[in-house]
């Protein structure tokens, strides 16, 4: 005879059956709660009731603390943008530094100079040198045979075109008229000069100097080489016409 078996309520339907104690204990957290907010209303009432101002000093000072903190956050919010872009316009202000270009300044780093103790080819290099010192640019010593009265090329750094003859003279030996003619002939004409100079370590007869007044071409003498030299002179570039400096007064010895 088989004897039936009981079947036991399964794990799963128990979970969910009616659990009076949970129940029960629900309830009465749920009352002492309500007490408690039933509590604080009749508290606050009360409080209302006997001190309505200190009440609403105490809302007022709360809504005035919510908005400055807010008002404080949003102050911090914009300081931190405003910090931002002070510090990329701080970039980009030292990137812009960086990519000027400084004009060259005049210093009188050539003042020893002795024009005497140099040989021609080295007076021709001293003058480039000068040249490029304040401020030319493409700066060429082109003297030699058959450079038809051109030792020195550049650039000024108005971009004007200047061309320079180099004489290395005693001081008995003073550039004439025919030196002056024979470089007239050429620096306008062949090698395209807006500026000829002609500069030496001695004088210029009157003759060469009318010559080269009328020409336009810019004397350099012994004395006018020296002030050039220690940077206490004018710049040849700027006596010529259109330069800017009305000129300079040049020695000449009577011819």
């Amino acid at each position: 005879m088989t004897v039936p078996t009981r079947r036991t309520p399964s794990a799963k339907r128990r979970r969910y059956g009616f659990d009076l104690r949970s129940t029960a204990l629900f309830f009465v957290l749920l009352a002492v709660v309500v007490s408690a907010l039933g509590l604080a209303a009749r508290v606050a009432a009360g409080a209302v009731e006997r001190h309505p101002a200190w009440v609403f000093a105490l809302v007022v000072t709360g809504v005035a603390g919510c908005l400055g903190l807010r008002r404080r956050m949003r102050v911090a919010g914009v300081a931190r943008r405003a910090a931002a872009a002070l510090d990329e316009a701080a970039r980009e202000a030292a990137e812009e530094l960086e990519t000027v270009t400084v004009p060259p300044q005049r210093t009188s780093v050539e003042a020893a100079v002795d024009y005497d103790a140099l040989t021609p080819e080295e007076f021709e290099e001293a003058v480039a040198a000068l040249c490029e010192r304040d401020g030319c640019s493409g700066v060429e010593v082109v003297g030699g045979a058959g450079d038809l009265g051109a030792d020195v090329m550049a650039a000024t750094p108005d971009g004007r075109r200047i061309v320079i003859q180099c004489k290395h003279y005693n001081e008995s030996h003073r550039v004439g008229s025919q030196d002056m003619q024979r470089f007239g002939g050429t620096c306008f004409t062949v090698h395209g000069a807006d500026v000829a100079v002609l500069v030496s370590t001695s004088d210029f007869t009157a003759p060469a100097l009318e010559y080269a007044e009328q020409c336009g071409i810019v004397c350099v003498d012994r004395a006018t080489l020296e002030t050039w030299t220690d940077g206490t002179g004018p710049l040849p570039w700027e006596a010529a016409p259109g330069g800017g400096a009305g000129g300079w007064e040049t020695t000449a010895a009577e011819s």
